[in-house]
């Protein structure tokens, strides 16, 4: 999952960082409100953690600028304003989600798990691909039934897939989605990234298939898209 964090303390923001890449999430860091907005124009981030006392432009400012442009993306805000006036307020504006500083950072990991949850329409955190599972929430991945290691951007790549298998997602979209702003990787990342998944997966009846010049899918073996031409 691609996730904003907003937050001015470096302390905090490192360790939050720190988090939510543990848990498997690319994430960006804006530093202040302003930075914050510009990047919320410009990605398509699936959450956003969000300070509310921010330099150059206030997180409350920032979550009504971004449900003002129809952006229906979870929003965690993350604030020492621990008034019950403060947290309506936020909730009102369009905050999915409260937590109050100083927080228990297993909290914190439990409120991103939630409104991943939330995310799936209250279907559960499991994609499945024949007899590859993958659990969104304890970031598990097994083929039939048993437990496979795999690394952080091979979960990663494996989760954007299973989680779009109606259609072929580009190199460029697997990059945005995989990777932070700061990075710099460029499309051979993801080939090589393939390359080790492929055999780790063999077995599941899921097999990852290159549609040359549009992108990659994962399918039940046998399974080719109509009218593309898969290139194994």
């Amino acid at each position: 999952m691609r996730v904003l964090l907003v937050e001015d303390t470096v302390d905090l923001g490192e360790a939050i960082v720190i988090c939510l890449e543990r848990m498997g999430h690319a994430v960006d860091w804006a530093r202040d409100g302003q930075s914050a907005d510009e990047l919320l124009q410009d990605i398509p981030y699936e959450l956003t953690v969000l300070d509310l006392t921010l330099p150059e432009l206030d997180g409350a400012v920032v979550l009504k600028r971004l449900r003002a442009r129809g952006d229906g993306a979870s929003v965690l805000v993350i604030t020492a304003r621990d008034a019950v006036e403060d947290r309506v307020g936020v909730l009102d504006l369009g905050a999915d989600d409260y937590l109050v500083k100083p927080f228990d950072f297993r909290e914190l990991e439990a409120r991103v798990r939630s409104l991943l949850r939330r995310r799936g329409g209250g279907k559960g955190t499991e994609l499945v691909c024949a007899g590859l599972r993958f659990d969104r929430t304890g970031r598990m991945v097994s083929v039939n039934g048993e437990p496979i290691w795999l690394t952080r951007r091979e979960i990663s790549l494996l989760e954007v897939l299973l989680a779009s298998q109606s259609r072929v997602t580009s190199k460029i979209a697997l990059l945005e989605q995989m990777f932070d702003h700061t990075a710099e990787p460029n499309e051979n990342a993801i080939e090589v990234i393939i390359a080790r998944l492929r055999p780790k997966l063999a077995g599941s009846g899921a097999t990852i298939r290159t549609y040359r010049g549009v992108g990659y899918r994962i399918e039940p073996d046998g399974g080719v898209g109509a009218g593309l031409r898969a290139a194994g």
